[in-house]
């Protein structure tokens, strides 16, 4: 554990790191499932989860564990070999999701690169002359790199940026007849997220998907799901796309596969996954074997009995929680989410209240200005998320309340 103290820290961050960052000025040096502490020693409730990161929360003992035994006998070895620990995370992930074939790669933007290529190969393999083109939605958030930028549908992402890459149709969010349009003879996909997680976790109309899904399949185009944010139990199930009744050709995941060890994955039905054929696409560490290890625990542990149910259950208990608080002020818009995945929309901007949770003991996110977003750890008890009302409450703005 570093000895250092925050103020420290703060200075050696700003003299050897970009500044691409607004930092809290807040240095977290040890965790302990749904709780952090600061160089200081200060104790904070995690309703973060590093984004959606740590489904198991901090120092899991079983992913310590499992990291451990793997560190002592092999850190990394190039995807020119098998890799045992590999095959049996691969193995864990296809049964959860549908049955696919998995390419793991380090992140959720490169396993969003990796769905555009493997969707275009598909498409070219296929004998579709001119068809690369993929329909994303207004307000969507794919990534940060060229491909997963371009895909997403917030101009503000793209500023100092441009040009963006070309091949990529926005249309607005919610818009059924203007997806049908865009959906021509030049698609190959619709990439979608089943929550929009970064614009403030905003759900889409109902049957929109379903419908969304009709369309791609009357079209013969692919159905690309960024699970990103959305899995892996997030929503109470393994995908979100169970909870919306979907079946996509193609998933695209990371955040929470490895519990905050960098770990991607792409899962595609084998007919689509048949387009990466030697050489097509690659990537040094993907599928490291400490972080597969860490994912192995993390896939046993969402398919336990019972698990995911008692997901649902605990966000049943936030979200009601939130809707107690939101009935008592004039400043609440709407709760809207699922599962452990939720945002309370305010009639003001959420940064500094976002400011005064932390200040109070309760990390949360301000997103999309006007949003508080709560993604704590999926093993998040019911004291934890009492105590993080109480907090909540008590950080939101006194001129608000009835």
């Amino acid at each position: 554990m570093s000895e250092l103290g925050t103020a420290d820290v703060i200075a050696l961050t700003g003299k050897y790191q970009m500044g691409n960052y607004t930092r809290h000025p807040v240095a977290f040096v040890r965790g302990e499932g749904a709780r952090l502490f600061d160089a200081e020693g200060r104790e904070y409730l995690d309703f973060l989860g590093g984004i959606a990161v740590t489904p198991l929360g901090h120092t899991h003992p079983e992913v310590t564990r499992a990291v451990t035994v793997q560190a002592r006998n092999l850190l990394h070895v190039s995807n020119l070999f098998h890799v045992p620990v590999q095959s049996e995370a691969a193995r864990l992930l296809s049964k959860s999701v549908f049955g696919g074939k998995v390419f793991f790669c380090n992140s959720g933007t490169e396993a969003n690169e990796a769905a555009i290529k493997l969707a275009r190969k598909w498409a070219a393999d296929q004998g579709k002359t001119g068809v690369h083109e993929f329909v994303v939605l207004e307000g969507s958030f794919h990534g940060r790199t060229y491909g997963g930028l371009s895909a997403t549908g917030q101009p503000r992402f793209h500023k100092g940026f441009e040009p963006m890459l070309p091949g990529f149709v926005m249309v607005p969010f919610g818009d059924i007849a203007a997806l049908d349009d865009a959906l021509t003879e030049k698609t190959c996909a619709f990439l979608v997220e089943p929550i929009q997680g970064e614009s403030g976790v905003r759900m889409h109309p109902p049957g929109y998907l379903k419908e969304a899904e009709r369309l791609c399949r009357q079209k013969g185009i692919l159905l690309v799901v960024d699970e990103i944010q959305t899995g892996l139990g997030r929503t109470g199930a393994m995908l979100a796309s169970e909870r919306f009744g979907l079946l996509p050709d193609v998933v695209t995941l990371a955040k929470g596969l490895a519990n905050g060890l960098p770990l991607g994955a792409v899962v595609a039905r084998d007919e689509v996954a048949a387009a990466f054929g030697p050489g097509s696409h690659g990537s040094t560490f993907g599928g490291n074997p400490v972080c597969c290890a860490a994912a192995k625990v993390v896939l046993e542990t969402l398919r336990s009995p019972g698990f995911l149910e008692e997901v649902v259950r605990n966000g049943d208990i936030l979200r009601n929680g939130l809707s107690e608080l939101a009935a008592g002020r004039t400043d609440v818009r709407k709760v809207r989410g699922l599962g452990l995945m939720l945002a309370m929309e305010m009639e003001v901007e959420t940064k500094e209240i976002a400011n005064r949770c932390l200040q109070n003991g309760l990390v949360v996110n301000a997103t999309s200005g006007n949003v508080l977003r709560f993604l704590p750890p999926l093993i998040v008890n019911t004291g934890e998320i009492r105590h993080a009302l109480e907090l909540l409450d008590s950080s939101l703005p006194a001129e608000g309340r009835k």
